[in-house]
């Protein structure tokens, strides 16, 4: 999860209004891909390293700083296009305080039967997340 903090980083500026996300896939222990949120509008974390990614999804773990979004906006919803993979798990430091996700995202990909895990890393994450966005 800490690389994946550290990939959120170079979201900025650009991302802004939009949080700062990063994610990281790993398989066997090895990082395949990464991403980060893309200037409003474009690309989220998870998308971007899907991208990135030239392995099958299965036995991945996808480690991303912020819950992947449930609602579609100007993108489409990351929990649902994850959900339609077939990743292995999903670990998230913190679950994302906007309405429109709040549990709805992570939700989502239990359905869908990813594995999903919460608070890794969430003192470093929300900690960054409120310093740039003023929300955690």
């Amino acid at each position: 999860m800490l690389r994946a903090l550290e990939v959120s980083k170079k979201a900025l500026p650009n991302c802004i209004p939009n949080p700062p996300v990063g994610c990281v896939l790993v398989k066997n222990g090895n990082i395949i891909a990464e991403g980060h949120t893309q200037a409003v509008g474009s690309d989220h974390a998870e998308v971007e390293a899907l991208k990135q990614c030239t392995e099958s999804l299965e036995n991945v773990i996808a480690y991303v700083t912020l819950e992947p979004c449930a609602f579609e906006g100007r993108t489409p919803s990351c929990a649902k296009m994850l959900a339609s993979t077939k990743i292995y798990k999903v670990v998230v430091a913190v679950t994302d305080s906007d309405s429109r996700n709040n549990g709805k995202g992570l939700q989502i990909l239990r359905n869908s039967g990813v594995k999903v895990k919460t608070g890794v890393g969430a003192l470093e994450v929300g900690s960054f997340i409120k310093q740039h966005l003023g929300k955690s």
